[in-house]
């Protein structure tokens, strides 16, 4: 196929966050008897929307979660990005050698994912780019934000690929009938595989395999 056009997923793929918000979550919900190991956040946590983490959370310890949960959840991840959010490795050089349109599609709210990559250095490359599942009241794995970023980029779907580091992320693009590459982290790699995406660890090795 001829890429026309590039989506990409925000945070894991164009900013280091999920070590970041995973570490808080995983720290908070142990206050109320949740265990969990940080690889598996990563499965199971990775390019889900809030909601869907509480719930699980829930189930686990059969309890409610407080209602200020979320927001200080939302609170204390919001000044941790802030600060310690970067670009990932080898993303700014990728996208600057780009010569067709790319954007981003996240499952997050549109500030979030705007302050991202302000801190990360990356905001001026999306700017007007930026679509959010809550624009739209669909999350992954529907395939909705991906199809929502393609139509609204002016692309039909086989025109475009979608870069993803989660197993939700892969399975919302390839039931769009997107052709999707997903980053793998060490954590990732078989349920990435296992949904259908074309695996690489690196920007400079997916810059050899779409010939970039």
């Amino acid at each position: 196929m001829e890429v026309k056009c590039i989506i990409f997923d925000c945070d894991g793929v164009l900013v280091d966050t999920e070590k970041i918000g995973n570490g808080i979550l995983l720290s908070m919900a142990a206050e109320h008897g949740f265990e969990m190991k940080l690889e598996d956040a990563y499965r199971d946590f990775n390019g889900r929307n809030l909601k869907e983490c509480f719930l699980h959370i829930e189930n686990a310890i059969a309890k409610k979660l407080p209602e200020s949960f979320e927001n200080e959840y939302r609170q204390r991840s919001f000044e941790a990005f802030k600060t310690q959010v970067k670009p990932m490795e080898g993303v700014l050089k990728f996208i600057n050698k780009l010569k067709i349109p790319y954007c981003v599609a996240s499952s997050g709210p549109v500030d979030k994912t705007r302050l991202n990559l302000e801190v990360a250095g990356l905001l001026d490359k999306f700017e007007n780019k930026i679509y959010s599942s809550y624009e739209i009241n669909s999350w992954k794995p529907e395939p909705g934000i991906f199809l929502h970023a393609a139509k609204e980029m002016g692309f039909d779907v086989q025109d475009c690929i979608v870069i993803e580091d989660s197993k939700a992320g892969v399975i919302s693009g390839i039931t769009g009938g997107f052709k999707v590459y997903g980053f793998a982290n060490g954590f990732n790699n078989e349920d990435l595989e296992k949904e259908g995406a074309i695996l690489f660890s690196s920007y400079e090795e997916l810059s050899g395999i779409l010939g970039f």
